[in-house]
């Protein structure tokens, strides 16, 4: 991989600039206008959304640490300081100041034959140069053969992590929506790395002279595969919580559950009316809080009755009326009037049927 130079990427942001700065802007009025619309109204973060976002960014997490240097398999030529060319005894006594030799330094040692091998080990790492039982440095293309369980290990437990998060049992509709997305995400990153790793070609460090010429393939792609995948859990983690909060991408009601709200809206209501309905018929079978009750209304009725008679009430009322558009109103309740009952006569007639 050739390294990226900042005027690169400047030149980069010059030339797509205008082009994603719109869309970043489109996307923003877009969570904008989402979160005004008529079914839209902002709600907490759902338990079960929550959750799967502590595990999605859990793995987030672990995957930026497991990306660090510390992590990684040890690198004997930046860890020495050698240039790529330096004799095989002369490399591992100095490896050997650093920390006691490993079994797989031992092997490394007895593999670093040629030039081909040190090269073949900074594109597939230590462990695959080490291990591999059918490798040859004459067929290159057998160690990236043996390489592909290590690098596809990584991406089939974070698509099982992805599969997780957007299942329905635990995050929900809310979840399940980014199911496909997620797997779509999950398999393209590991078929770039694939891709990135076959058809990288290993003898470019062989014209490296310093050790700042060498090009550590093997642990960059590490690196990058991490980062990769943190970038991803991220951003699915961020639409996750756009959406599952009436954000962005609002997903009206369905008829059913509109129903089914309105049912136990009435059903709460015809509950209140009866308990209204027994406490007034207590109060009428009681004398006492008959008579209390009578001479509550009629002082209700006299402090009313001065209340509206005075001018800075009649002049706020009619202010307030004034303001009103009934006309809309009526429109409006007729119209919900007519959906409710035609509705109802749809779901009569498909029973009949």
């Amino acid at each position: 991989m050739v390294a990226i130079s900042f005027s690169t990427i400047k030149s980069l942001l010059i030339f797509f600039g205008p082009v994603i700065l719109p869309k970043a802007l489109q996307f923003y009025r877009s969570i904008r206008a989402s979160s005004q619309g008529p079914h839209s109204r902002v709600r907490p973060i759902p338990y079960a959304v929550a959750r799967s976002l502590n595990l999605l960014y859990a793995f987030a997490f672990f995957a930026i640490l497991y990306s660090l240097p510390y992590f990684a398999p040890e690198n004997v030529f930046y860890a020495t300081s050698s240039r790529l060319q330096i004799p095989t005894d002369t490399l591992f006594a100095r490896l050997r100041t650093i920390h006691e030799p490993t079994v797989l330094d031992h092997t490394l040692k007895a593999k670093f034959v040629s030039l081909e091998s040190r090269l073949l080990y900074l594109a597939y790492g230590p462990n695959v140069l080490a291990e591999c039982p059918f490798c040859t440095s004459d067929e290159p293309s057998s160690y990236f053969y043996y390489a592909l369980p290590s690098i596809l290990a990584p991406h089939l437990l974070h698509l099982a992590v992805l599969g997780v998060v957007t299942s329905s049992i635990v995050s929900g509709a809310e979840g399940a929506r980014w199911r496909t997305w997620a797997a779509i995400a999950g398999v393209a990153l590991a078929a770039l790395e694939l891709w990135i790793v076959g058809t990288y070609n290993h003898k470019q460090n062989a014209i490296a002279t310093r050790l700042g010429d060498i090009e550590p393939f093997y642990w960059r792609m590490r690196t990058m595969r991490y980062i990769g995948m943190a970038c991803v859990d991220g951003l699915l983690g961020f639409a996750l919580y756009l959406t599952s909060t009436n954000r962005w991408l609002v997903v009206p009601p369905s008829i059913s559950e509109r129903l089914e709200e309105s049912t136990r809206m009435v059903e709460a209501l015809k509950g209140k009316l009866g308990m209204l309905g027994a406490m007034k018929n207590t109060v009428a079978r009681d004398k006492n809080l008959r008579e209390r009750s009578e001479a509550y209304w009629m002082d209700e009725g006299r402090l009313m009755g001065e209340v509206l008679e005075d001018r800075e009430v009649v002049d706020g009322m009619q202010n307030a009326l004034g303001r009103v558009n009934v006309e809309m109103i009526e429109r409006q309740a007729g119209g919900m009037a007519e959906g409710i009952v035609g509705l109802m006569e749809g779901m009569r007639q498909a029973g009949g049927s």
